[in-house]
């Protein structure tokens, strides 16, 4: 009997040690907190959890639904990384709000799309027609780069990725120029004859690439240039962390989820 009470006593005293070390090795997790915008950002962070919880990194990751808080968290130490913005937008951030934020890694592109709200005919634009675009510098200045080249307003030379809509110059149809929170655009789309979207938010609507009446090309320099990229704070660019979860998200899983998921609304640029 007392044999078999040592043996008892034993194989619990194992099974504590053997709990014990689970606990402690979950605990040696390296937490790595990154903010996302839920649509298709956090979708694509959420396909690699396990992958990088093999790797000894436990991703956490955050949704915004707006484009200022995420790189201020970023900046404030809060997040490690975020994943939401393009380039030009984020470089317009340090400039504006004296942040260091930069870029460790270009994952995808989505084109951005002019959408039927009240009309439907790009080729018959009403007089005075109103037509939605984003409110931020860069995101306006895309959306008008893209009128402009269907033909329906002309901007000075010099405006860039910087123009507003005191750049347009000509404007045959006289259309009217209504600027919005980029993530309102949807919404808006009853109330004007067409809205100017950024792919992430049609995504979320509920919206189809193959729903806009026309779009960047997909060879553009919009590709490249307004590639969506992970973000960190200037000296955590090499973060072991970081640098594991680029390399899973510059990845042939992720590169095919992206091609299969969203059907064109995002494309992967790796």
């Amino acid at each position: 009997m007392k044999k078999i009470l040592v043996l008892a006593l034993a194989a619990l005293l194992c099974l504590g040690v053997m709990v014990g070390c689970g606990g402690a090795a979950e605990e040696e997790l390296v937490t790595l907190k990154v903010g996302a915008s839920p649509t298709p950002h956090a979708e694509i962070l959420a396909q690699l959890k396990e992958d990088l919880k093999a790797e000894g990194i436990n991703l956490e990751i955050v949704e915004y639904t707006d484009f200022v808080m995420p790189n201020t968290a970023v900046e404030n130490g809060e997040l490690d990384a975020n994943f939401f913005q393009h380039a030009p937008y984020m470089e317009n951030f340090n400039v504006e709000q004296g942040t260091h934020l930069v870029s460790v890694a270009a994952i995808h592109y989505e084109p951005m799309g002019v959408y039927a709200g009240k009309s439907s005919d790009l080729n018959n634009i009403p007089e005075g027609a109103k037509i939605a675009v984003p409110n931020d510098t860069t995101n306006e200045a895309r959306a008008l780069l893209l009128l402009e080249e269907l033909g329906i307003i002309k901007l000075k030379e010099d405006a860039g990725l910087t123009a507003t809509k005191l750049d347009i110059v000509e404007n045959a149809h006289n259309v009217e120029i209504i600027e919005a929170e980029a993530a309102q655009l949807p919404r808006s789309l009853p109330d004007v004859d067409f809205g100017v979207i950024n792919g992430n938010y049609a995504i979320q609507a509920g919206m189809k690439a193959s729903d806009a009446l026309a779009a960047e090309a997909k060879d553009a320099l919009a590709a490249t240039t307004f590639a969506n990229i992970l973000t960190v704070k200037e000296g955590n660019e090499n973060n072991e962390a970081v640098l594991a979860l680029v390399k899973a998200m510059q990845s042939e899983k992720i590169k095919k989820y992206i091609e299969e998921t969203y059907e064109g609304a995002a494309l992967p640029v790796f």
